[in-house]
């Protein structure tokens, strides 16, 4: 016994508490108690090391640290699981005794929990934890959720990192779990997602911690909550509630079932995949933490819920649409490219920026009018290197056909660009392919720069893409990443005549209502000084010059 622990029990022992409460409050037996007490009295009365021994083999209490553990003698149910016990500890260093009698169980053995424990006990010492009072909230008013990492060693996919989303009801306790690749915004709103349905309704507050995904930052002792996060909530109808920094008591509800994860789920394990492990995480869940007794409620998470649900908020009839949307371009053979995977769409397209749109499993791409123009099953996470082909996107097998194509979208950047495709494929061997290398370039660079550039090909008569290349890299600047999305759409679908803009004359009895007769007073000295210039500026209907 160490002598922090010896120092306890005696001064426990003289302020006059009992031996039983003392070992309640220290987590040890009541003959550790008796013996350290015995001890330190025999030392007290002057009692040498040897008296002490003669008094361990007369059957009295002797300290603590001339006692030696207990040996088991009598055989017991737990003897022919021995190797097996061994085994898992050897494995699985942290298997509690509720996971270790399973994977027994499993095996025959028919024993009780206690023996087990007490065996476990034998084996490691289990570590003290301050307690922590835990705050209780009425049914649907709040939630928790909060993420866990965890490397994994997965039979197939081999050694990676993964990421635990965990979503759990305060008042039932009943939560979602699910395994991700990232935590990425677009992830944590589709698990949110996820987690409303499983559990029929979103509590009308959910704590965090500071994730920038949910918290841009703090000001002023308030948090500034990220604003797509604040929309998404809005759509459900729940109000987020960050957490102060360094304090996770105070989502100990969802920071506590992580442990039991860990020490359940995880635990003496083996897991194929991440889609294996979000299987087996699915079963988990119904058949073992929906049905623990929850010690604090007295019920299981599964029995609460049924109270709670209809307290919860209802969920809308459409769901937030978690899909990411981003940019890309098509490449010289007519591929847009995703987590350096290829997939195709129509080649005439080349050159051109998309909008992509991305949902868990497709990759959805759209025209410059948001036309979808391809649909693709996504490769699985980890998958590089490959390409998705639909035969309707590649060139036309007829060349003919695939020439027409070329001459349509020369044609519609103008004769300089027409002439320049017609002296390639005159002089140029591989024509053709240059050609939708040239169209490439129009996402570099301003179409203006491009033709600029033919032209100038078109008088040198230099009619390959490397000389229209080296001509926008002496004489053109390439686009800003802005300025290529502006460039992604096409003319706004307005009306061919705009309407004119009104001379200044016509907002006069707005700045003067009382000379809005205009019979009193000239209205040119009541102009304000700025108007009397561009009136004096401008013709007899009060249009502006053509020049300004």
């Amino acid at each position: 016994m160490n002598p922090h622990t010896l120092n306890e029990i005696i001064s426990r022992w003289r302020g006059g508490q009992s031996m039983r409460s003392i070992a309640r409050a220290l987590g040890i037996s009541r003959g550790k108690v008796t013996r350290a007490i015995a001890g330190h009295d025999s030392l007290r009365a002057g009692q040498t090391a040897t008296e002490r021994d003669g008094d361990q083999e007369a059957g009295q209490d002797v300290p603590p640290s001339s006692l030696s553990q207990p040996r088991r003698t009598r055989k017991t149910l737990l003897d022919p699981f021995e190797e097996t016990i061994s085994h898992l500890f050897e494995r699985y260093p942290n298997i509690t005794v509720q996971r270790l009698l399973e994977e027994l169980r499993g095996r025959g053995y028919e024993g009780g929990y206690t023996m087990l424990r007490l065996r476990v006990k034998e084996l490691r010492g289990s570590p003290r934890k301050q307690l922590v009072q835990r705050f209780e909230t009425a049914p649907g008013v709040q939630a928790q959720m909060d993420w866990a990492t965890y490397t994994i060693d997965f039979t197939v996919e081999g050694r990676r990192r993964v990421n635990l989303f965990s979503y759990v009801l305060g008042y039932s306790r009943r939560q979602h779990l699910r395994f991700t690749d990232s935590q990425d915004f677009t992830t944590l709103i589709r698990e949110h997602v996820r987690a409303f349905e499983h559990l029929g309704g979103a509590a009308a507050e959910c704590l965090y911690d500071n994730m920038k995904t949910v918290v841009d930052r703090w000001e002023d002792g308030q948090p500034i909550y990220n604003t797509r996060f604040l929309a998404f909530a809005t759509h459900y109808g729940f109000r987020p509630r960050a957490c102060r920094p360094a304090r996770p008591q105070t989502k100990g509800k969802v920071e506590r079932p992580f442990y039991y994860v860990e020490k359940n789920l995880l635990n003496g394990r083996t897991f194929r995949s991440l889609e294996h492990l979000n299987e087996v995480t699915v079963t988990w869940l119904s058949s073992t933490a929906d049905a623990r007794k929850i010690r604090e409620t007295g019920k299981t998470p599964l029995e609460a819920h049924a109270e709670e649900q209809p307290h919860l908020l209802p969920l809308p009839a459409q769901a937030y649409d978690t899909a990411r949307v981003l940019y890309r371009v098509v490449d010289v053979e007519g591929f847009i490219s995703y987590e350096r995977n290829q997939y195709s769409v129509p080649w005439r397209l080349v050159g051109q920026m998309l909008p992509v749109r991305l949902t868990e499993q497709e990759l959805i791409a759209y025209d410059r009018r948001l036309g979808e123009i391809a649909r693709h099953e996504l490769f699985a996470a980890g998958v590089k290197g490959q390409q998705r082909i639909q035969p309707q996107h590649r060139p036309s097998s007829s060349r003919r056909e695939e020439l027409e194509e070329l001459k349509t979208r020369f044609a519609e950047l103008g004769e300089v660009a027409s002439q320049f495709l017609e002296g390639l494929l005159q002089t140029q061997t591989y024509g053709k392919h240059q050609a939708r290398k040239v169209l490439a370039h129009l996402s570099l660079y301003h179409q203006a720069d491009v033709l600029a550039a033919m032209e100038r090909a078109v008088r040198y008569r230099a009619f390959t893409c490397a000389a229209l290349e080296r001509i926008l890299a002496v004489a053109a600047k390439p686009k800003s990443t802005p300025q290529s999305l502006a460039g992604c759409y096409e003319a706004p679908l307005l009306d061919d005549d705009p309407v004119e803009p009104r001379p200044t004359s016509d907002y006069q009895s707005l700045l003067f209502p009382e000379n809005a007769d205009g019979q009193d007073e000239d209205p040119e000295e009541n102009k304000h000084p700025e108007d009397r210039h561009f009136s004096s500026a401008s013709d007899d209907e009060g249009n502006l010059p053509e020049s300004s």
